[in-house]
C-alpha cells in the first residue's frame, strides 16, 4: 500500500472529537450526542439510523454482504446521578459507570433535572475547607464522603426541591477539553469519544477517496458501554466479525504510548480472536501504523458484550493509546492517525 497522507483526516478527527466531547452524554443521557453523531455521518453521505436503545448504526457500504465487518465505538461516558438530597442542601451522588470520586473531586458539574432545566455546581469533599477540616488529608474519597455543592442559594432539602431537582437527575462532569500545540488531546471521556471521531474520519476517507470496502462495513456507536450492555444487539445481518474501537491502555507493564494504536490480545474477559489479532498486526505493518500489542488487566469492551448476547462472530479490539483512563485522560493526534491507518488497511 502506498504511503498514506492523512493529515487533513486527522485534523478532522481532532475537531469532531472536540465537538463531541463538549456534548454531555453520561450513560442514560445520550440522546443529544447520538443525534449529533447521526447527523455527522449523514453529512458525509452515509445512511445512519437510531436503534431502539439509542445508539447509531451506520452503513459504510461494501461488497461482500455475507462477510460483513462491524466496528463498534461508544459515545456514552461516566457520570453521576442524584441519589439523595441532603438536609443541608447538598447532593449525594451515585456513580454512572466507573466514575471514581478520587479523580472527580473539585470538578464542575451540571445537574440535569427532568423537567426544570440545568443547574451548575461543584463536586467536593464534605466540609471541603482545609482551614476548617482537620481530617481533610486523611479522609477517603467515596460517594459517601463527597457531595455536589450547588451554585444556588440553597441551605435545606426543601430549597433544593423548589428548584425542581430530584432523585434520579443526571449529573454531568465538565470534560475540560484541551488540544495542545504539540498535538496532545486532553479531556475527560476520550474513552470513547476519540474513537467515535476516528470512525468519522474513516467515513470521510472512504467517501472522499470513492472507496467501496471489500466487504460490507458498518459502524455501531453504542450508548450503554460503560454499564456493560452497549454492544448487546443491533448486529447487521451478514456480519461475521466485530471489532471494538475503544481506548488503548497506557500504563505500567504495557508498551503502548499515546502516540500509537494499541491492539489488545487479551483483557479481563479473555483472549481476542487470534487470527484477528494477527490480521490487525499485518494491516498495521502494511500501512506503516505505529502499533503495540498489549494485555489489559482491568478492561471489558463492547464487542465482548456483543458475543455474550449470543452472536457468532470473530472479535478484536483496537484503539488509540489513552493515559489516565477514567480520569483526566490524554492521547495524541498521532495515536488517532495510527488508528485510522490501521483501519484503512484492515477495512479498505
Amino acid at each position: 500500500m502506498k504511503k498514506l497522507n492523512l493529515k487533513k483526516y486527522t485534523d478532522f478527527i481532532v475537531k469532531e472529537t472536540s465537538d463531541l466531547l463538549n456534548i454531555d452524554s453520561p450513560t442514560g443521557y445520550t440522546e443529544e450526542a447520538a443525534a449529533w453523531v447521526k447527523k455527522e455521518f449523514e453529512k458525509l453521505g452515509f445512511k445512519a439510523t437510531l436503534t431502539n436503545k439509542g445508539g447509531v448504526i451506520v452503513d459504510l457500504t461494501g461488497k461482500d454482504k455475507k462477510n460483513g465487518l462491524l466496528l463498534e465505538a461508544h459515545t456514552d461516558t461516566l457520570g453521576g446521578m442524584v441519589a439523595t438530597i441532603k438536609s443541608n442542601g447538598r447532593l449525594k451522588l451515585t456513580n454512572l459507570g466507573g466514575m471514581n470520586p478520587n479523580n472527580a473531586e473539585t470538578e464542575n458539574v451540571r445537574v440535569v433535572t427532568k423537567f426544570n432545566g440545568i443547574y451548575e455546581g461543584t463536586f467536593q469533599l464534605n466540609n471541603a475547607s482545609i482551614h476548617v477540616n482537620g481530617d481533610y488529608d486523611d479522609t477517603k474519597r467515596t460517594w459517601e464522603s463527597c457531595e455536589v455543592v450547588l451554585d444556588e442559594d440553597v441551605n435545606s432539602k426543601e430549597d433544593v426541591e423548589k428548584l425542581g431537582i430530584s432523585v434520579g437527575d443526571i449529573v454531568c462532569f465538565e470534560p475540560n477539553v484541551r488540544v495542545t500545540k504539540s498535538g496532545y488531546i486532553k479531556s475527560r471521556f476520550l474513552d470513547d469519544k476519540l474513537s467515535v471521531g476516528i470512525l468519522l474520519g474513516l467515513a470521510k476517507y472512504i467517501k472522499e477517496n470513492e472507496i467501496t470496502p471489500k466487504r460490507a462495513l458498518y459502524a455501531h456507536i453504542t450508548v450503554f458501554e460503560e454499564v456493560g450492555h452497549g454492544g448487546c444487539g443491533s448486529v447487521p445481518e451478514g456480519c461475521t466479525e466485530a471489532i471494538s474501537v475503544d481506548m488503548g491502555c497506557v500504563g505500567d507493564g504495557l508498551t503502548c504510548t499515546e502516540r500509537q494504536v494499541s491492539i489488545c490480545a487479551k483483557d479481563s474477559g479473555g483472549p481476542y480472536s487470534y487470527p484477528i489479532v494477527q490480521a490487525l498486526m499485518k494491516a498495521a505493518k502494511d500501512t506503516g501504523a505505529d502499533y503495540a500489542v498489549d494485555i489489559y488487566p482491568h478492561y471489558g469492551s463492547d464487542v465482548e458484550a456483543t458475543l455474550r448476547s449470543g452472536n457468532d462472530l470473530r472479535h478484536g479490539l483496537i484503539g488509540a493509546g489513552v493515559y489516565a483512563s477514567h480520569g483526566y485522560e490524554r492521547s495524541h493526534r498521532d495515536g488517532a492517525e495510527n488508528t485510522l491507518k490501521l483501519l484503512i488497511g484492515y477495512c479498505c
